[in-house]
């Protein structure tokens, strides 16, 4: 028989696993977004022991998390948002926070060259010295104002050098000179990149270019908001890309058969707001102003994308993209 004592602390636990419970189960009825809670039920003899006390705090704690989640989602995310497009997710898990547009398709401008260096990551050899081919004037002079790395004919780089001309200034000239030595050729790059695309799941995006350009037309190359974070997590899981991305210049000197170079990432928030580490800047006439960002603060890593923002300059891209991380590092 038990203790008046021990019967009191039986009651005890009892109700307040009881109250646990009752409170996961009309929170899980309330948003279908909160996540599951472990809840778990002890032989009475174990009853108030401090494993079960451990529990019941961390059930506790949880449910708080959940309901300050909750309430965020509830309050509409960042305010004063003018972009087409956006979305926020946690860089660790996946998971979506806060989105607007999320699967709507539309183009991406140069954030495809995230794709580019992914193959060219995957594919390996990155010591390989490339001659940065005479072909490349005729492809730069048949497109729209692309962004160039100034790279000159001749030159021989590593692939490495490619990456970072590629990811830092947005090089075009960079982007052809892999395509073609990675291709070989680009059409059979451009085939590698839509293969990788339907591998990862990117189901609402498709490449007609190696570099983001629009070509045939502005909506020939175009992803989702969705899309566009499964990608970065994919590249960010990659050191060699996270450390180019999160570099905010690169200096090349001269030597090896090759000019020097000076490249500085055309991501406005690298250097610039606390705990930014990648990842890719995006711009043409369709598209408008497009940032695919990563920041880390607190054990917290948050990965988003925001686009469409107006205005002649990628640097439109700070101001709103830290309105969209300063919300998320408050609330989550």
């Amino acid at each position: 028989m038990l203790s008046s004592r021990h019967a009191v602390r039986v009651l005890l636990a009892v109700m307040m696993a009881l109250l646990v419970a009752g409170a996961a189960v009309l929170l899980a009825r309330a948003s279908g977004t909160c996540p599951r809670l472990a809840l778990h039920v002890y032989p009475v003899g174990q009853v108030g022991s401090a494993t079960q006390a451990d529990s019941v705090t961390q059930a506790v704690s949880a449910m708080r998390a959940a309901w300050a989640r909750q309430a965020a989602l509830a309050a509409g995310g960042p305010a004063g948002m003018q972009v087409t497009g956006a979305a926020l997710a946690d860089a660790a898990t996946g998971q979506v926070l806060w989105s607007s547009g999320l699967n709507t398709e539309r183009p991406i401008g140069s954030i495809a060259k995230v794709m580019t260096a992914l193959v060219v990551i995957q594919a390996g050899g990155l010591n390989r010295a490339i001659t940065v081919p005479e072909s490349v004037i005729a492809y730069l002079n048949s497109q729209n104002g692309p962004s160039t790395a100034g790279l000159i004919v001749g030159d021989r780089l590593t692939a490495l050098e490619l990456l970072e001309a590629l990811l830092l200034p947005s090089g075009c000239d960079a982007a052809y000179t892999l395509a073609e030595a990675y291709g070989p050729g680009t059409g059979a790059f451009i085939a590698k990149m839509n293969t990788d695309a339907q591998r990862f799941g990117l189901t609402g995006t498709y490449f007609s270019t190696f570099d983001g350009m629009p070509w045939p037309s502005e909506y020939s190359t175009w992803s989702t908001s969705a899309n566009l974070i499964t990608l970065g997590r994919y590249a960010m899981s990659y050191p060699v890309f996270r450390a180019i991305v999160g570099q905010v210049s690169y200096s090349l000197p001269a030597g090896g058969g090759h000019h020097g170079y000076f490249w500085q990432n055309t991501n406005p928030l690298i250097g610039v707001y606390p705990g930014a580490i990648g990842i890719k800047t995006g711009d043409t006439f369709a598209a408008g102003n497009w940032l695919l960002f990563e920041a880390a603060r607190n054990g917290l890593t948050l990965i988003g994308v925001t686009l469409g923002t107006s205005g002649d300059d990628i640097t439109v891209t700070g101001p709103v993209v830290t309105r969209v991380l300063n919300w998320g590092f408050s609330h989550f």
